[in-house]
């Protein structure tokens, strides 16, 4: 699945944080053709995230120095920590025939929409089920730590009104369906077929989470 036989194409998943995308890219970084553009961040790892692979775990100081350099497609401060994507290893991947997936936040998105790059590029706005269901994640994942889990839900709020400037929103309710529709919509984008998305269904969907 690629727009052309010479270049690769770049796919987006941004969504609010515990909705699901990190699960999602991994899972679409399986098929054949497809590589994860692996951010750099000043985060700590969490426990079972591995350097190299989740993400490269750096220094603000070695962070910034990049961005100095220009080193980097996008970058982003999410919750007083940054992330970037590096520009060298998206576009060898991209010349190649590499499908390239991006897990990074709106503001990322937008920078790469404005660089107007010769890629095609797809992108996606995940959405969880329900608020509730999005607070047992943000709980079971970062370990009961209530301050963090607010800080996270109130995010939330302002996150999820950039679903707008986003190709496809995708409801993550069951991970396999939801898996199933992105690579649909990735596969008929790319191949130019019409599709039939119906955007009052997801206006109705952001209501009920608001």
């Amino acid at each position: 699945m690629s727009a052309n036989n010479d270049e690769g194409v770049m796919i987006i998943l941004s969504s609010p944080s515990g909705a699901g995308k990190t699960t999602l890219v991994k899972k679409i970084s399986e098929l054949n053709n497809y590589i994860v553009s692996i951010s750099h961040t000043t985060r700590l790892p969490r426990t079972n995230e591995i350097d190299g692979k989740d993400y490269f775990f750096v220094s603000e100081n070695f962070f910034l120095n990049l961005i100095k350099n220009d080193k980097f497609l996008e970058h982003a401060k999410v919750f007083n920590n940054y992330y970037g994507s590096s520009k060298k290893f998206v576009t060898e991947n991209l010349n190649i025939g590499k499908n390239v997936i991006f897990d990074i936040d709106w503001q990322g998105t937008d920078q790469i929409k404005e660089k107007n790059l010769k890629y095609k590029l797809i992108t996606f706005f995940i959405l969880p089920p329900t608020r509730k269901e999005l607070f047992d994640r943000l709980s079971s994942r970062d370990m009961k730590d209530k301050l963090i889990v607010e800080e996270r839900m109130k995010q939330f709020d302002q996150d999820i009104l950039k679903w707008i400037n986003y190709d496809f929103v995708v409801i993550n309710d069951n991970l396999e369906e939801c898996y199933n529709k992105i690579l649909y919509l990735i596969e008929s984008t790319i191949n130019n077929i019409k599709l039939n998305y119906d955007k009052s269904l997801i206006e109705k969907h952001i209501k009920k989470l608001i």
